[in-house]
């Protein structure tokens, strides 16, 4: 066992400051952020010392840091400070457990995917396709936003009995291996009846894929991206569009 501890939250506080100066070589950068952030536990405590502290406690006190305003991020480095210094009581000290080991802070929430609304989506759809290209990026467009694929999956697609579009409709291998069938809307199988008799000059001999580059090889999701912002510029009200938002796009 350790030396004894102070008796007081403040003293061992800067017991473990004292501890960090001395054997990890801390900053002042570093010192006052893990001050600030023990202080803060000391604080939410209210007045229980370190040895009475546990993980339900902790799990409380992150929950509450969170819904007062914190950040996830914020979170994450109070707990890391605080892990910390249980973790000196536990090595140096004697102290039973670590009341911070296992806990997380709370995830960022995630941002909604952007989508088009109703004039950006046909002021894209609906301008002129001039060349070949342009063709086949309308079907493009059109087939991602019909049917809310992936880029990976649209561009997976081959002509082969997984895409019937007597029956409008494609099976598609998803993420994990899942396998689901999606309908394709009329607006999509009149671009792709249009694309098909074009598709045929473009492509090599043996090439399966769907969709095509000027070379005849299978199109690239970069390819792609590149294509719809060109696209999106020329025909668009300035927003940048991604492959994404005319997947969130779709009803």
């Amino acid at each position: 066992m350790g030396a004894v501890l102070p008796p007081g939250f403040d003293a061992q506080i800067d017991a473990y400051l004292a501890y960090l100066t001395a054997q990890r070589r801390a900053s002042v950068h570093t010192l006052n952020a893990y001050r600030r952030e023990l202080c803060r536990l000391a604080t939410l405590a209210d007045g229980a010392a370190p040895e009475a502290i546990d993980t339900a406690r902790i799990r409380r006190w992150a929950a509450t840091l969170h819904a007062g305003g914190l950040t996830p991020r914020s979170v994450a480095r109070a707990l890391s400070a605080w892990r910390g210094f249980f973790r000196w009581r536990v090595r140096h000290h004697g102290a039973a457990l670590n009341p911070v080991d296992g806990i997380r802070a709370p995830r960022a929430a995630r941002r909604l995917p952007k989508s088009l609304g109703p004039d950006a989506l046909g002021a894209l759809l609906d301008a002129p396709a001039d060349d070949p290209l342009d063709v086949r990026d309308r079907a493009i467009f059109e087939l991602l936003y019909s049917t809310g694929l992936r880029i990976a999956e649209l561009l997976s697609l081959n002509l082969d009995a997984r895409l019937d579009l007597a029956a409008g409709e494609a099976t598609v291998t998803g993420k994990r291996g899942k396998t689901r069938i999606v309908p394709i809307g009329r607006a999509a199988l009149t671009a792709l009846d249009a694309w098909l008799p074009l598709r045929a000059t473009l492509a090599a001999g043996d090439q399966r894929a769907l969709f095509v580059s000027r070379s005849g090889a299978r199109l690239s999701p970069s390819a792609v991206r590149s294509r719809l912002t060109r696209w999106s510029q020329r025909h668009g009200d300035g927003t940048h569009v991604h492959p994404h938002m005319l997947r969130h796009s779709f009803a």
